[in-house]
This record gives C-alpha cells, structure tokens and sequence, in this order.
C-alpha cells in the first residue's frame, strides 16, 4: 500500500507551500499567519516512480492553552499516529525555538522515522543547518519550499524504506481485494474462505480498520485476500484514523488482482456501492458482486431475477459485471467466490490475436457504418490489443475525433459478444494516422 507521510512543525514554518509544491498544485492553503490550516488535507503524489500519501497538517504549539491550538495539535497528533514517515518542518530564518525543541520530544516518543526538515534556506550555506543537529533527529536536509530547492531531496529521505511502486516482489499469488460498505460481511466472507478467524468479526460497523492481507493456498493455486475497512461516504466518516482507513482500502483495490465488492442483499445495492464498484471500475480492475446475507431475504422463483435486473439498472456503465449469491455465515455459494474471482482475472489477462481482432472490427463497421461528421467519416486502419488487465484496444485511425462515443460502445459490444471478457473492464483508445505513414 502507498505509504503515508505527514508534514509537522509549529506554525509557519511553510508547510503547506512545501505540500503544494509536491502535490503540483495550490490545495493547501497557505498565509502568513498561524492556524490557516486546521484540517488536515492529503493528497496523492508520485517521486520516482513511488507512490506515497502526503498530508499537510497545521502548526503544532503543543503548550498553548488556546482551544483552537489545541485542537489543530490533536488533529495533527492524529496524523503523526497513521504516517509511516514524518517531515519535520523548521525555519532556517528564525532558527531554533523552544517550540522546534517540544515538537522533537514528541516525535521522537512517537517512534516513527522522521526526516528533520530546514525551510527557508534560500541559498544553501551548511551553517544555516548546524545548530538543528541540537534537535537530534539526525541529518537536517536545508529546503526553500518558495523556490522549489531541496525538496527532490527530501523526498528521496522520505521514501528511502519503500519500493517503486508496482516494483514490489511478486509472490506469484492472485490478489484479491474484498471491499464495500461496513457491516457488510466482508470479514466473514474472508474468515469462511480462510477457513479461519483471521479477522475480527462484531455487528458493529467499522470494526476492520487496516487493510489486512493473508496468503492461503487452494487447489493448489496461491491466493492473498485483504479484507478492508468498510467505506462509508465521505460526510459520515468520523475521524482520522477512519479516513486513512478509507484511504488504505482503496489503495487495496489499486494493488489488486481482482476485487470482490460485497452488498448486504438484505439492503440490496445502494448509491454507495455504486460508487465503490464505479472507483473499481475505473481502476481498471476485474471484479466480482458478491450478494451477501443471501440466506437472510425472502425469495420467491423470481428473486434472482429481481435482483440481477436491478444490478443490471444500477451498474448499467459496467454491464460486463459477475454476481454470487452466498451467505458468508452459512457458508452458501462461498465456494464460488473464488473460481468466479479466478476465472475474472483470466479473462482480464487474455489477449486477442491482432489478424482475428482486424478481421471482427472490419466486418462490424461494414454491417455497421460509423455516423458521418461533415461529410466524413472514420475509417479503421489496423486494431491491436496492446495491453492486458485491463485489456486495452488500440485503433489506429484516419482521424480520432470523429469516433463517437456511442460508435465506441459498439465497437466494444462487438468484441464482448465475440470473446469472453466478462468480468473486467475493456478500454479503447484511438490514434490518428495518415494514410501515407
């Protein structure tokens, strides 16, 4: 998962200018005056090719009596609690404070590695950086956030402990990420296929709140399942440490093979899990509808089909979709999930022959003739399938602004009905090309 890490110091020490600069835009405010930023603000950034969480955070004066001091400390408390890394922020223009000197006693208690950061070194002179070595945090890297200087260095420090991402070690197991709202059964659904307690499992929502990963074997065949936090929406998340729960489970789904979002059909599929199946959908990722509390609804011949027409309404902007009927409790239909999450991720990786894939997309734009745009019309050149999981299309063009998106959707239907690709999302992409290239 991204790591996270937290920008600390008293207040401005320019903290959120050093944010903004790294998250490539203006998000966190930034004055000349303490206590501007009082919630904390994150972002998702990218150095050298690795992937981390940044969080801005507000002025820490941790023996003010001020209630509203008090209460940006607590809330970046908090943050220091969820990092993996701290920058610790001082100010090279005014130099050590007594302040510098409480927030160092603390994030030293607080065990967590922290890179001690010089601000305001508008030309690097190591004199300007002596004295903070007194702190004992170690090296003090010398940065001017308002000139952009020293923060690729800072940010090497930062990330030194973590891989690239994507660079991980592959264990060679399929990685499935079991995701949805809370109290929705995702813990059972993972202790009935571990065939264990291997997570803590109350009627009490929000009880998961770390993404928790466990490998296992079945029939021979490596899996990682990780159960999440349950994701609720954003206005009733309650604090902190539920936030970076949240944030951790969709960075679950972003590692994953495959995704299982779980629906309470007692409720049937709400606004919610059509939000989160649309992040995984947009991620890229194969998934599967796992109707759980199956054994709890009232069902006629007819319920099935109830609920699949439903889905089918709800989900009409990823009509490829799988869905089980289980009950985690009972055990019911669990013995599919897998082989449906299997056969998901299969389909995600298949690739279709370039001469079979030209010869399908010829024949389907002569039944079917794309629509004319002042008097022209896109012609195809040549299809290939560049890329897997999710599969990706490639149609080189005579001119990529005349594909119109309903002509797209057809073209991706065509393929559907003529490979299995159920399951995962497909994309396609279109390029122009002249004629004499």
């Amino acid at each position: 998962m991204n790591p996270i890490v937290a920008i600390v110091g008293r207040p401005n020490v320019g903290k959120s200018t050093f944010f903004n600069r790294v998250a490539g835009r203006r998000i966190s405010i930034t004055e000349n005056r303490p206590g501007v930023t009082r919630d904390r603000v994150y972002c998702t950034c990218e150095w050298q090719g690795r992937a981390f969480t940044l969080v801005d955070t507000g002025g820490i004066e941790l023996k003010s009596e001020d209630a509203m001091l008090k209460q940006i400390a607590f809330q970046a408390k908090i943050a220091v609690e969820t990092a993996d890394v701290i920058l610790f922020f001082t100010d090279a223009r005014e130099g050590l404070t007594p302040a510098d000197y409480d927030v160092a006693d603390y994030l030293r208690r607080s065990r967590k590695r922290v890179v001690l950061v010089v601000n305001k070194v508008d030309e690097y002179s190591p004199d300007k950086l002596f004295e903070f070595y007194a702190l004992g945090l170690g090296e003090p890297y010398g940065v001017s956030s308002e000139h952009a200087r020293g923060i690729g260095d800072v940010l090497d420090a930062a990330l030194l402990d973590f891989s690239p991402s994507g660079s991980e070690e592959d264990d060679g197991s399929l990685k499935i990420a079991v995701v949805g709202k809370p109290n929705a059964g995702k813990s059972s659904l993972v202790n009935r296929i571990l065939g264990q307690e291997r997570t803590i499992v109350t009627p009490i929502a929000g009880t998961t709140r770390d993404a928790i990963d466990t490998p296992f074997t079945r029939d021979g065949k490596q899996y990682t399942i990780i159960d999440t936090a349950g994701i609720r929406r954003k206005r009733s998340v309650g604090d902190d440490v539920e936030y970076y729960s949240v944030l951790r489970a969709f960075d679950a789904v972003r590692r994953a093979d495959v995704v299982l979002l779980v629906v309470d059909a007692q409720e049937g599929i709400t606004e919610q899990d059509v939000k989160i199946i649309g992040f995984v959908h947009e991620e890229g990722k194969p998934s599967v509808v796992v109707m759980n509390k199956w054994d709890t609804v009232e069902k006629d011949t007819h319920t099935v089909e109830k609920f699949e027409e439903k889905l089918r309404e709800e989900l009409k902007f990823m009509d490829y979709f799988k869905s089980v009927y289980i009950s985690a409790k009972t055990g019911q239909r669990v013995e599919k999930v897998l082989a449906l999450a299997r056969e998901a991720y299969e389909h995600a990786s298949f690739r279709v022959q370039t001469g079979a894939l030209n010869d399908l997309l010829m024949d389907a734009m002569r039944i079917a003739e794309p629509p004319s745009y002042q008097g022209r019309r896109i012609k195809l050149y040549y299809a290939s399938q560049v890329a897997v999981r999710p599969p990706l299309f490639l149609l080189m063009v005579n001119d990529e602004t005349l594909l119109h998106f309903s002509y797209a959707r057809y073209l991706e239907n065509v393929i559907r009905q003529a490979y299995d690709f159920s399951g995962t999302p497909i994309r396609i992409q279109v390029r122009s090309k002249k004629e004499d290239e």
